[in-house]
């Protein structure tokens, strides 16, 4: 891999830290591809580095990253293998969501298992007949304990966790989210994901049968964090933009190497040929302007964290709103003339913050929403 411009001197040194690893993972990632191996001891690998703990504060163990350092890190490695960013999506959004929780024992309790290098994964999507705004998953309390039933899709992840992050409704109506052992009886999970899309990334069926769940680990889902579907979105941005470098990578050793030239080519060489060589720009160009729309919207979430403390303050829903919107202007490269759509990514939620996603719409038209809960 190639070396890139960082935004920090922490970037630089996380990157340091994390490059050998990257690169040892990017060696087999074809090869997992061809085969649909699941690359577990890869995350593995990852989560006894402390890649899990980057957002933790130094004083918990963690490494005390910005969400646009993080960005810059999720980026890299999907540069190596675009599967293990996503995989660790719904894993830092649990981070974030702990990490602006008041402070509490829970709190502690959940910031020493990222720091021991244990990872969650995401059970929040549902397939069937449900309406859309609505959960088939109950959490019933029966016998004076609490119950998990239903089956979960796009479980991205869990299947390498230690901790699902899943979504249900409780008896009385309210929604919550549920923090289960995925080792706990009565969790299956299979890896059964077979659309398109990467298929590496564990994204398939759990089924929770009547398992149970400890009530310090329930948290009313209108409490979590209010950029979250900013932050998903902004880690599918990171696979994208990585595997854009991946693919300038691959173009500008491909072309490097080549000795085969065409008889009406314009050099000897294909690496001399300046239409080939306005071709290989051309995608280091997108990989450029991806990686740009990753650093815009990454430092608008950083904005949005450092306001979490004063919820629904003025500063907040400010904060808010533009990181919602960050990620919903167009994105071009040269050969689009500025015509072509770029990347988008601001998605509604079923919490209070939907006003919020109203007037991002409003402050920048043409963004596509769709419910996380439900990708």
């Amino acid at each position: 891999m190639t070396e890139t411009n960082t935004t920090s001197p922490q970037a630089t040194t996380l990157l340091e830290r994390f490059r050998p690893l990257f690169e040892r993972i990017a060696r087999g990632t074809v090869e997992r591809e061809q085969s649909r191996t699941l690359p577990r001891d890869q995350v593995a690998w990852l989560a006894a580095a402390g890649f899990g703990a980057v957002r933790l504060p130094v004083h918990a163990g963690g490494a005390g990253a910005t969400v646009v350092e993080l960005a810059e890190l999720l980026t890299e490695l999907a540069r190596a293998d675009s599967n293990l960013s996503q995989i660790f999506r719904g894993h830092f959004a649990f981070v974030e969501d702990r990490l602006v929780a008041p402070p509490s024992a829970s709190r502690d309790e959940w910031l020493a298992r990222f720091a021991a290098g244990e990872i969650v994964g995401n059970a929040w999507s549902e397939t069937g007949p449900a309406t859309v705004g609505t959960l088939g998953t109950r959490l019933l309390q029966r016998d004076g304990a609490w119950r998990l039933s239903g089956t979960k899709f796009y479980t991205t992840g869990s299947i390498f966790a230690d901790w699902i992050d899943a979504t249900a409704t409780r008896e009385d109506g309210v929604d919550v989210t549920v923090l289960v052992r995925t080792a706990a009886p009565g969790v299956e999970i299979s890896d059964d994901w077979d659309g398109i899309g990467q298929p590496l990334t564990g994204t398939g069926t759990i089924v929770f049968a009547d398992v149970e769940v400890d009530p310090s680990r329930v948290f009313l889902f209108e409490d979590r964090f209010r950029y979250q579907t900013a932050l998903y979105q902004l880690v599918l941005l990171t696979v994208l933009a990585g595997i854009a470098r991946a693919a300038a990578d691959d173009t500008a050793q491909l072309v490097s190497t080549r000795s085969r030239v065409y008889s009406h080519g314009a050099a000897s060489l294909a690496r001399e040929d300046p239409q080939i060589l306005a071709l290989v720009g051309e995608v280091a160009s997108a990989a450029f302007v991806a990686q740009a729309t990753v650093t815009r919207v990454a430092a608008a979430i950083d904005a949005a964290h450092a306001t979490a403390a004063d919820r629904d303050s003025e500063a907040d829903r400010a904060a808010n709103i533009e990181g919602v919107s960050a990620g919903s202007g167009r994105a071009h490269t040269p050969r689009d003339g500025g015509e072509q759509q770029g990347l988008r990514c601001a998605r509604s939620i079923r919490t209070s913050s939907e006003p919020l996603v109203r007037q991002a719409l409003a402050k920048r038209a043409g963004c596509v929403f769709a419910q996380p809960d439900r990708v």
